[in-house]
């Protein structure tokens, strides 16, 4: 077995201070690296030692491998966490590790690369009976050849970047007129992200939920899932609210893609933890989307309800130690919210706020967990992803862990940017959320910006203000200005607090 005694976490914020304090419960020592621009973070104050590697962009300081292993010779570091994000699913970076002589906890390198590939993985999978979305088997470079096949899926058909993630480099296509202009940007879009311009062509599926399941196996041969998590609550592709379990599921359909995801990851013999991505029909038919070979932002939600950390076990595993759990021990213990806070306007398409943290006081009490990286007077840096914490509950059922999570999102104290916090409340209070009864679309199709609005005041209570208003202007006119005193306007402290000055 590789006892690992160091431990490097390649990476910033939430999940570097979230791993540190898991790797600190089971007595390792630990290395922070940082960027210029987080000279100050939680995270370096956290670590036993803590390195700069560079500048504050990505690419000067947490995207460099080679900087971060000569930390790791300096230092005497057996292993490197790399959260997720940045080097979390570099497979070359994994395997300089490795070649290293250090241990990387996570996948193996070719797991990384067959699963980093859309298309590799779908052609990884078709041997084990895996449901898969209609479309082609191989990238498409041919406009014609394309349209031809798109036309024999049927339309609406779903164009997308075979390295691709997050959303970049996929196009919906509603009609075969558009195809062509559409696909070229498609290829355009993903050449830019992600330096392959691959595609290929998926039947569209309109009103999907995404479904994902957490899975995790060792270097011996288990591999078990941890039930399900529901992400349909998404902003520009990407997740906004999470919880576990799904509100939909039946324990048989919640096995059979629980068995599937196990097939997902025996295909590429994966080891440590990893995520298995499915798109369920509003007919309960469930179709694989991809895996993500790396740790969730969304899996508190499932350590929540399975009493797992799943950090520990990634490290464990990544010691060689066989898992201490089969699938029959396993079992859903009540339900997880989680509600990612990021500095980012939803009454302005969800845009990125930067400035400093005026005010910020975590929620506390029952059930209530916040996994974040920051403190009251910080800024937000704008060089990295801007969300700012990841606020879980966890109730004895659905029920319980909305109405903690609408108490936590009131709780939540945070002045001077602009968060998701509103948008939360008002999913969490929408009939479709309640009721279960949504799916991908629904800020398409139950959210504008005018619903976090302020409600208008009635005529009385206007007319009331406003007396009020005028009451208080008078009292607090400046005296008037002669040769010996000068007026001075009083300083805005709105304005004060957005331009970040204290």
């Amino acid at each position: 077995m590789k006892k690992i005694r160091k431990l490097l976490v390649a990476n910033r914020g939430e999940i570097a201070l979230r791993v540190l304090r898991s790797a600190r419960e089971m007595g390792l020592e630990t290395v922070a690296i940082f960027s210029e621009a987080d000279r100050n973070a939680l995270h370096v104050r956290y670590a036993d030692e803590a390195v700069c590697v560079g500048g504050p962009q990505s690419s000067e300081s947490y995207l460099r491998g080679d900087v971060i292993l000569d930390v790791c010779r300096r230092l005497g570091v057996d292993a490197i966490h790399p959260g997720y994000g940045f080097l979390s699913e570099n497979a070359g970076f994994a395997r300089m590790v490795k070649e290293a002589g250090l241990i990387f906890v996570g996948p193996s390198p070719e797991a990384m690369e067959l699963m980093g590939s859309k298309l590799a993985a779908k052609a990884a999978v078709a041997n084990y009976n895996i449901p898969l979305v209609p479309g082609t088997e191989e990238a498409i470079t041919d406009v014609a050849a394309a349209k031809r096949i798109a036309g024999e899926v049927g339309f609406p058909i779903l164009i997308k970047a075979s390295a691709g993630g997050g959303g970049k480099g996929m196009r919906i296509v509603n009609r075969q007129e558009e195809f062509e202009e559409q696909m070229q940007l498609a290829v355009s879009e993903a050449v830019s992200a992600f330096g392959d311009g691959s595609v290929f062509i998926e039947k569209y599926i309109g009103s999907p939920r995404h479904i994902e399941i957490q899975v995790l196996g060792d270097e011996h041969g288990n591999i078990v899932h941890l039930f399900e998590r529901e992400c349909s609550i998404q902003r520009r592709h990407q997740k906004v609210i999470e919880e576990a379990p799904s509100s939909v599921l039946t324990p048989e359909l919640r096995e059979a893609m629980g068995r599937c995801a196990v097939d997902v990851a025996r295909a590429c013999n994966y080891t440590g933890a990893g995520t298995v991505e499915f798109l369920l029909d509003e007919n309960k038919n469930f179709y694989f989307l991809e895996m993500n070979t790396r740790l969730q932002v969304e899996h508190p939600v499932t350590e929540q309800i399975t009493g797992l950390d799943l950090v520990k076990e990634q490290i464990k595993v990544a010691q060689g130690e066989p898992l201490s759990f089969a699938q029959e021990d396993l079992a859903i213990n009540g339900h997880a919210l989680e509600l990612r806070v990021y500095a980012e306007d939803p009454q302005n398409n969800f845009l990125p706020d930067i400035g400093t943290l005026t005010t910020y006081v975590r929620p506390q009490g029952p059930g209530v967990r916040v996994d974040d990286g920051f403190e009251q007077g910080m800024d937000i840096p704008i060089y990295y992803d801007p969300m700012i914490a990841k606020l879980v509950t966890f109730g004895k059922d659905r029920t319980e862990a909305i109405e903690r999570m609408l108490r936590a999102i009131d709780e939540y104290q945070i002045t001077g940017i602009e968060t998701t916090l509103p948008f939360g409340r008002y999913v969490l209070q929408h009939p479709a959320f309640v009721s279960g009864n949504f799916d991908t679309n629904f800020i398409r199709d139950h959210f504008t910006p005018a619903d976090l609005a302020p409600a208008p005041l009635d005529e009385a209570t206007g007319k009331l203000v406003a007396v009020l208003g005028a009451m208080l202007l008078e009292t607090k006119k400046p005296p008037v200005a002669s040769a010996t005193t000068e007026s001075v306007a009083p300083e805005s402290k709105w304005r004060r607090n957005r331009l970040g000055t204290r």
